[in-house]
């Protein structure tokens, strides 16, 4: 064989063997990736060529699927009430990766968890039939929210406090899922919706912390109480008014110059919300003490799932002591998010203990068999004493019967609850938020409920917490209480 002869062998084998080892790559380490990828059309294929599993609400499927007419995805997403319940299931889209419940349980949804697989189902490679996910959600306590923010922009989140049941997820402005379902349409929806500086595909219930304002006086009294530094709500503090901030000459005022906030007792603080009074306590407790209040209620807690991620609520660190009288006020770098802050008003409830706040409670396989039941596995961690939780709603209840909560009133019921009015913007140059959050109770029911307005059509000297946001927090209180 002559050299040119056994050299071109020599190459091509080479270049068989190079194209065998890509091959064994591609096949047995990279497949996985490409399969699993995004853009790979088979998976959408496979995924829409059956019915997908529905969520349920109060018994009802909130979710369907539905034949399409030219597409060689064979069905699509549907949604009952898409608006109503967007902050709750998100959206499964051909298009794009799904979000919120259809996202965290995909997999369930449409038939591949490995949980739903029968004996004959592994024998023939098929499918499982899909599972559905069942819901905590309570549609009147939603519908309620829902239809008393309107038109604002904003969010609720009410629970039930002794068994951690989210019962509803509210978020406003809301959209329609089904304009996200279809692979031809959604293109034009996604950009439109991502248009909009209302951002309504934010669900500002759970991932959207904002300043809580003067809600945030309830974790600095429950640390004051807790701490010893003063025995009851009824003892007068040591709070000058006004109030300079330590280290500056800046003195920090109170909503209501006549309120009688001068060494007020935590009751009376928290019914007129005297800046002074906590702003002066969170410097007496310190930031490590109000921190670990906050820690206990679930703030920096960066793994808050119910099941789906919640953002992060944030206590800072590494402050002076003006920075930590502003937390007190629950202003400087304090964020919380609705579900945080009813998850304050649910520990005070119920005696001091925090239940796990869920907003799944089963999921089973699509013979209506329970796969996991998540109301079981609820946990309880205790936040404060009962003595302590007692005071605090006694203070609550005087809020809403003779002090800033006025409007979150219900006949028949007892009501506490906690008004808050947030700076927004440098020097407060933007429109305030108006939160409140609340608990009520009425013939052996109970309920929790925190809500934000961020922005509404109301002048801004008509912007409060008791104005904006008590009514919306009344209105779910009151479907909860009747369902």
């Amino acid at each position: 064989m002559n050299t040119t002869i056994r050299r071109s062998a020599v190459f091509t084998l080479l270049l068989v063997l190079a194209l065998l080892v890509r091959a064994t790559w591609v096949q047995f380490y990279e497949g996985t990736a490409l399969a699993d990828d995004q853009h790979n059309r088979r998976n959408a294929i496979k995924t829409y060529a059956d019915p997908l599993g529905n969520i349920i609400v109060a018994g009802d499927a909130i979710t369907g699927s539905a034949r399409t007419k030219s597409s060689d995805l064979a069905f699509k997403r549907t949604y009952t009430d898409g608006e109503l319940y967007a902050a709750v299931t998100g959206y499964a889209s051909q298009a794009y990766a799904p979000t919120q419940l259809e996202g965290i349980y995909q997999d369930l949804l449409d038939g591949t968890d490995l949980r739903l697989k029968t004996v004959m189902d592994t024998v023939t490679g098929e499918r499982a039939k899909p599972g559905n996910v069942i819901t905590t959600i309570d549609p009147a306590v939603q519908k309620a929210a829902f239809e008393a923010l309107g038109d604002k922009k904003g969010a609720a989140v009410a629970v039930d406090p002794a068994t951690g049941k989210i019962l509803a997820v509210v978020s406003t402005p809301s959209y329609d899922p089904s304009s996200l379902t279809d692979a031809n349409t959604a293109g034009a929806s996604w950009k439109k919706l991502n248009a909009d500086p209302d951002k309504p595909l934010t669900n500002r219930a759970l991932r959207q912390p904002l300043p809580p304002g003067s809600t945030f006086k309830l974790v600095v009294a429950a640390a004051a109480l807790e701490d010893g530094l003063y025995s009851s709500v009824d003892e007068r503090t040591d709070s000058p008014d006004p109030y300079t901030l330590p280290g500056t000459t800046t003195e920090l005022s109170n909503e209501n110059p006549s309120a009688p906030c001068e060494n007020a007792t935590i009751r009376t603080a928290l019914q007129y919300s005297c800046n002074n009074v906590f702003a002066r306590m969170a410097v007496a407790l310190g930031q490590d003490k109000v921190k670990a209040m906050a820690e206990k209620f679930g703030f920096n807690d960066k793994a808050q799932d119910v099941p789906v991620r919640a953002y992060e609520s944030v206590y800072p660190s590494g402050m002076d002591e003006s920075s930590t009288a502003l937390t007190g006020i629950g202003q400087y770098d304090v964020t919380a998010t609705p579900l945080q802050m009813a998850m304050v008003s649910a520990a005070i409830a119920n005696d001091g203990k925090l239940v796990s706040p869920h907003m799944v409670s089963q999921l089973t396989d699509g013979g209506g068999d329970v796969l996991e039941d998540y109301d079981s596995e609820a946990g309880t961690k205790e936040i404060l004493s009962s003595g302590t939780a007692e005071q605090l709603r006694s203070a609550m209840q005087t809020v809403v019967e003779d002090g800033t909560g006025t409007n979150a009133r219900i006949g028949g019921a007892t009501v506490g609850g906690k008004t808050g009015t947030a700076q927004h913007g440098e020097n407060n140059s933007k429109t305030p938020y108006a939160w409140f959050t609340s608990y009520a109770k009425a013939d052996g029911k109970e309920v929790a409920v925190a809500v934000v307005v961020e922005q509404s059509n109301a002048a801004r000297s008509e912007v409060s917490g008791n104005g904006l946001a008590a009514p919306v927090a009344k209105a779910a209180m009151e479907a909860a209480l009747k369902s």
